[in-house]
């Protein structure tokens, strides 16, 4: 090959060249379900399970988002996925001033416990995996649902499902952080640690690729900064004395599937590798605590509000994708989030998308199915190493905390997606619809609003809330919250004891706000 024609191979999203054809890889003896996992972390893969079937929802009260719930899984989800709005992500009550226009709007308004009886009303939590994307806020929205397992009487050791918790992204894509790093990863160890002895079953961190994608970055660092991030989670819970061996097994990832479908399956292959890597360096002899399980959703920020429709065909593409990674659990947008929250109908064909991947397309019967093409194998070593080095580089500066107070991070997402930006404007990449392929189109209106009203009712539930609960018992529980966060033991009964005397999301954010005060 001529220099001239090497400078004409198309790139993946991460500007990997792509060779015209490909004759020969790396020999590749890997078994699924055997270190360093490569393969998937089963050995039958989904010959035996299909992966977990998520529908993200939540929005308007915690009895409107009940309701679909309820739709979801008539129609065949097989996991809960909730979606909370703003002021409950960042630890404000409905009331709050801040929350004026936010509230039920990109999730559901989540104030105390009785709103989270509210929205399981009529679903038994035993029987039901959960995953709530919060992050900020998790340890309180987990104690809500511990004490609602509580009351249903569940069995704590058998409930399952994922808190995200991750929130070192959210620092450096995201924004939803309430406390400074160090407090917060204080609240999470304790919550590792709480759940290791009581709730054994629950995923206590979903580490999240999903939100650095979104917020611009290439693939492979979507992959590197989000491993940075589980190994910054690993040393933090190392350091307070927690076997690796116990909480690495309950750490789970979250991750994003655009369009460049064979990059996609490359990352996830080569995600697997580098954490079974990883924990094993860092001490993990047990191969289930090396084992790296995902959640996938697919790209919400590669959804177009020109033809919105065409949509359903990316969807389709990246949901094949996680599939032929690997996936545990996944995600479909709907087509119209370009516009608004999901419709049912548009739910309703976002799962049926994965239906027909699981049911009609044959690809569930072996596992791996691209395992062995030149392509697939090189470009899994491709990305692997490509996000090797990004991992050298955070290590030599002290870590992903370190690069995130150092803007290392955040400046290297916001470069890639400038570049991106810069291709599609130039029509050096195609988005069809948007920047070609164009046609007149009426504006589309068939999309689910939430009207401002919901703020009202918000406030009479939590006035009707404060006026029938036991003050008394409310402030016993926080004051006991607030010495705990002052003498460095575990939060997680107190906050517990708290919800359950229905002090709110708000009055425990603002209790550990004074002792830890809040990041700027």
């Amino acid at each position: 090959m001529t220099e001239q024609d090497k400078n004409h191979n198309p790139k993946t999203e991460s500007e990997i060249e792509i060779e015209r054809v490909y004759t020969t890889c790396k020999a590749m003896n890997d078994l699924p379900g055997k270190f360093p996992f490569t393969r998937g972390v089963q050995p039958d893969m989904y010959r035996t399970k299909l992966w977990t079937m998520r529908q993200y929802a939540g929005f308007s009260t915690a009895e409107e988002s009940n309701k679909r719930y309820h739709y979801l899984l008539e129609q065949g989800t097989t996991g809960l996925s909730v979606a909370f709005d703003l002021p409950t992500q960042i630890g404000y009550d409905s009331d709050h001033q801040l929350a004026e226009g936010e509230v039920g709007k990109s999730g559901v308004a989540i104030d105390s416990l009785r709103d989270m009886e509210v929205l399981f009303d009529g679903i038994k939590l035993q029987d039901i995996t959960t995953s709530m994307t919060i992050n900020s806020t998790a340890a309180v929205l987990l104690s809500m649902y511990v004490a609602l397992a509580k009351k249903q009487g569940a069995d704590l050791k058998k409930i399952s499902g994922t808190i995200q918790n991750d929130i070192l992204k959210e620092y450096a894509a995201r924004g939803t952080y309430i406390y400074p790093p160090k407090p917060s990863m204080r609240i999470i160890t304790d919550i590792f640690d709480f759940c290791s002895r009581e709730v054994p079953k629950w995923n206590t961190i979903s580490v999240s690729g999903y939100h650095i994608r979104e917020a611009g970055s290439t693939a492979v660092q979507e992959l590197a900064f989000t491993l940075a991030d589980g190994k910054a989670y690993l040393k933090a819970a190392i350091d307070a004395g927690l076997d690796i061996n116990v909480f690495a097994r309950r750490i789970s990832f979250f991750f994003n599937a655009h369009n460049n479908f064979f990059e996609e399956v490359a990352k996830f292959r080569a995600a697997r590798r580098m954490w079974a890597t990883i924990t094993k360096e860092l001490g993990a002899t047990d191969e289930r605590a090396m084992m790296l399980r995902f959640h996938t959703q697919t790209g919400g920020s590669t959804l177009t509000a020109q033809q919105p429709q065409n949509n359903i065909i990316r969807v389709t593409l990246q949901a094949l994708s996680a599939v032929m990674g690997g996936t545990q659990s996944l995600h479909t947008n709907g087509f119209d989030e370009a516009l608004s929250l999901p419709t049912e109908n548009a739910a309703r064909i976002a799962l049926r998308s994965q239906q027909i991947i699981a049911y009609e397309s044959g690809v569930t019967q072996t596992v791996d199915p691209l395992g062995g093409s030149y392509f697939v194998e090189t470009l899994t070593d491709e990305v692997e190493a490509a996000a090797w080095e990004y991992l050298k580089k955070i290590d030599e500066m002290g870590g992903a905390v370190a690069a995130i107070e150092a803007g290392y991070i955040q400046n290297e997402i916001a470069n890639a997606a400038y570049r991106y930006q810069s291709q599609v404007q130039s029509r050096e990449k195609i988005i069809v619809g948007v920047n070609r392929f164009h046609v007149d189109e009426p504006a589309f209106d068939d999309l689910l609003k939430i009207d401002d009203s919901i703020r009202k009712v918000q406030i009479l539930k939590l006035q009707q809330l404060k006026a029938e609960r036991d003050d008394e018992k409310v402030i016993v529980a926080l004051t006991g919250l607030r010495t705990a966060a002052k003498e460095n033991t575990n939060l997680m009964p107190h906050i517990i004891e708290s919800v359950e005397h229905y002090a709110t999301l708000g009055e425990i954010s603002d209790t550990l706000r004074s002792v830890f005060g809040e990041y700027r």
